[in-house]
């Protein structure tokens, strides 16, 4: 009778489990099929045009690696949107992070109206990538912009900075650094976390200021610097309107973001297969880029939990 009885109450208690799982997998289906539908598709999809000669207007027309083979043999556009984009990251990424470190460390020490300066300062982030701040950041540094009218203050002769190809991709940098907002809350969020036991702890063993920064402070948030690299570095490769709105990609394409040369090759010159090919490579190219940053992490990310 007992296991008789074991036996019934057994798959009673197994319905509800099944009945609950069941549950859960239809609450799921419209997260799966939009997941199928508009992310998985799409991507499979750019991966068969890439070998393909598309124009948006035809049929694609299979063309296995011909697309590959011209992107890395005989377009030279490419690498100048390869090398420009890299010069980009390379300068605006750690500008970016240590401007925000330095103002989440200001706003870290209690002032006053946190809450105002914090919304303050991250609102270059918000507005940065607008078209409508691109437009002022033209006028800014145009011929008689404001940089200009200031220096003609104190008697220096301006330029046209976003004309000039030596200074124009330096124009986009600045206005990359100037979008510090959202590491900076995050650094801040950090900073909030670190137990002040250790400056109180180090203060009687005579640590100065400096080195509590490079000690404590630092070490503490090697997570977080990481995090932050990894977020403005992915950011930061798919630039597009700076480039787009401020400068066109010139002047003779030394502004031409990868994204920009991208959008050129799809969507005016209608080559939408060697687009997806560029879309692909740069895929690769921000993969390879965080595996190494991952690699790398060891060495140098501190986690309170580790044996390091």
């Amino acid at each position: 009778m007992r296991r008789i009885h074991s036996l019934f109450t057994g798959s009673a208690t197994k319905k509800p489990a099944a009945n609950q799982n069941l549950v859960a997998y239809i609450f799921m289906t419209p997260w799966l099929i939009g997941f199928l539908v508009f992310t998985v598709g799409p991507i499979l999809i750019s991966l068969y045009l890439s070998f393909t000669r598309y124009d948006l207007f035809t049929s694609p027309e299979w063309t296995a690696f011909s697309n590959y083979e011209r992107l890395f043999m005989r377009d030279s556009r490419f690498a100048t949107s390869l090398a420009v984009t890299a010069k980009y990251v390379l300068f605006s990424v750690p500008l970016r992070l240590i401007f925000a470190l330095m103002v989440a460390l200001v706003l870290n020490r209690g002032i006053r109206g946190l809450s105002i300066y914090r919304a303050i300062y991250y609102l270059p982030s918000l507005l940065g990538g607008s078209i409508a701040i691109s437009i002022l950041w033209r006028q800014v540094f145009g011929l008689r912009g404001l940089v200009n009218q200031v220096l003609a203050i104190v008697g220096i002769e301006g330029q046209s900075w976003i004309a000039e190809p030596s200074t124009a991709l330096y124009t986009l940098i600045l206005l990359g650094v100037w979008q510090f907002g959202s590491p900076m809350i995050i650094f801040l969020a950090g900073l909030k976390q670190i137990p002040q036991e250790l400056y109180e702890a180090s203060q009687i063993d005579g640590a100065n200021k400096p080195q509590q920064f490079f000690k404590i402070t630092l070490p503490l948030l090697t997570p977080i610097i990481f995090f932050n690299l990894i977020m403005q570095m992915v950011g930061s490769f798919q630039a597009f309107t700076p480039s787009f709105i401020i400068t066109g990609g010139g002047p003779i394409d030394s502004t031409l973001f990868y994204t920009l040369y991208l959008y050129q090759q799809g969507f005016v010159n209608f080559r939408m297969g060697y687009a997806a090919s560029l879309a692909w490579v740069l895929l690769v190219i921000i993969a390879i880029f965080t595996a190494i940053a991952f690699l790398s992490s060891r060495y140098w990310v501190y986690y309170e939990d580790s044996d390091r």
